[in-house]
């Protein structure tokens, strides 16, 4: 008897260990998730209309903030102002204090403050962001 309830405690403790990790790591069961193309943009005035530390929604902007803008049809699906999202393969949490041209489609833009060597590095890529 000793036994049995010992494995339904661990079967229960591993339970809601296995659900707390999923609510605070992204995953595709307990999370959205979206396959985007990832560029990388900077605080330049050649690349931002306007102030270049201004974003969208009238956040300031500052070198090491992690944060992103997204293509306006990634709106709609609930990648809103002050949301964090991950990057599979970057981590995160990144807060969405940007968005982009209405030109682009499934696309997250990266800020990378000053820095545009590595902006310019990063390139293109391919990755799975995670929201809830």
């Amino acid at each position: 008897m000793k036994t049995s309830l010992f494995l339904a405690a661990v079967a229960v403790a591993t339970l809601l260990a296995g659900l707390h990790y999923g609510l605070t790591v992204p995953n595709a069961v307990l999370w959205n998730s979206e396959r985007v193309t990832l560029t990388a943009y900077n605080s330049t005035p050649r690349q931002t209309a306007g102030d270049p530390f201004v974003a969208a929604w009238g956040d300031r902007l500052e070198p090491g903030m992690m944060s992103v803008a997204v293509s306006r049809d990634l709106l709609a699906l609930g990648l809103d102002h002050g949301t964090e999202i991950h990057i599979k393969g970057l981590g995160g949490p990144y807060l969405v204090l940007d968005k982009m041209h209405q030109r682009f489609e499934r696309r997250v833009d990266v800020y990378f403050g000053l820095d545009v060597a590595a902006a310019r590095e990063f390139g293109r890529q391919e990755a799975v962001i995670y929201w809830r």
